[in-house]
């Protein structure tokens, strides 16, 4: 089977609206596959002075920048208003205030144009942006989603179908590669900063500990931040590119040991990326190696799908209505709102 089939009476037009963190955006696509266009604001720049995001100016940026971003995404899209059929918005997880202005604006907009609004799940749109630009994708894959709030290995049997194999105890691998940069004063996001330098250093000159490398599929990052920052504490003269170098090996290294061993252990036919971490350069050609040297497919999102974006949100919300229907107007957002699992007990697909 094929991962995408189109109803022919679905709504075929879905505007979906990302304010889950620091990046207003929006986007057009139609059927569950084909984006007609893809807006992104980013914050990075206001929130660079501080080390990290900071929630209120978070949330008071996307009340200035929305509607404008809405605007350019239907345009750009070559439609009107009239035109859209569904509206999608994150609902969670993320930050509370920030996702209450993206919600409570698709709310507003699928009253006002008469269509129906779906509440999406940020961690399942991230899921779903592997299937934009490889909509033939066979399943069963296992996804490696990793973010700046998330590092899970998610089996994903069906849309709507995903099994929890592992997820990270304690820091996710974006939160460690930011802390760390941040120790190192490198400034904010920490991880495009360290990818940059990795490029430069020994990935061999620091033999950082590889946590719970061969202990199941959940992981554990906060431990070899505290050995970096230590290591770095020790020996203040030490190559910093060298040090990004060993820090990012360790991590990739855990990483992709795991997806793989997860991949076959699941008879999975491929292995996806998804997440902001999808775009370091070496998780990517580490992973597209594991996957050739396992016998299986390897799909990476552009990087323009690895970071929030809504063309993800909008086809996630195209396959929700297929599955469940319109959701309803009291829908809350929920800063802690979890992937549905299947339980244990069910069966497959």
């Amino acid at each position: 089977m094929t991962a995408l089939e189109t109803p022919q009476e679905a709504p075929a037009i879905v505007l979906g609206i990302e304010t889950s963190c620091d990046e207003t955006a929006a986007a057009v696509v139609s059927g569950p596959s084909a984006v007609l266009s893809s807006v992104i604001s980013s914050q990075v720049d206001l929130h660079a002075r501080y080390g990290g995001v900071v929630p209120e100016i978070a949330s008071r940026a996307h009340v200035e920048l929305l509607t404008p971003v809405v605007a350019q995404a239907v345009i750009e899209a070559g439609l009107s208003d009239h035109d859209v059929e569904a509206v999608a918005a994150t609902s969670g997880p993320g930050l509370i205030g920030s996702l209450l202005v993206g919600v409570s604006a698709a709310k507003s907009l699928a009253l006002v144009w008469d269509v129906p609004f779906v509440a999406v799940n940020h961690l399942e749109a991230h899921l779903y942006s592997s299937f934009l630009e490889e909509p033939d994708l066979e399943l069963p894959v296992v996804v490696l989603l990793v973010s700046g709030g998330h590092t899970l290995l998610v089996l994903m049997e069906a849309f709507g179908r995903y099994r929890l194999i592992g997820q990270t105890l304690d820091d996710a691998a974006g939160e460690a590669f930011d802390k760390v940069a941040r120790f190192m004063d490198l400034g904010y996001p920490g991880g495009p900063v360290i990818d940059r330098l990795a490029m430069t250093g020994n990935p061999e000159a620091v033999a950082f500990p590889r946590p719970m490398y061969d202990d199941g599929y959940d992981f554990s990052f906060s431990g070899l931040k505290t050995a970096v920052v230590n290591h770095g504490r020790n020996h203040p003269d030490l190559d910093v590119p060298d040090i990004a170098a060993s820090f990012q090996e360790a991590v990739v290294d855990v990483l992709i040991h795991k997806a793989r061993k997860a991949a076959e252990q699941y008879g999975a036919k491929g292995l996806c990326l998804a997440g902001g971490v999808a775009a370091n350069s070496s998780l990517r050609e580490r992973l597209l190696d594991a996957c050739v040297a396992a016998g299986i497919s390897g799909f990476l999102p552009s990087r323009s799908m690895c970071t929030d974006n809504a063309a993800m949100v909008a086809a996630a919300g195209w396959q929700r209505l297929q599955l469940d229907g319109p959701s309803p107007l009291d829908t809350g957002a929920d800063p802690n709102l979890p992937l549905p699992f299947m339980q244990s007990g069910e069966p497959a697909a």
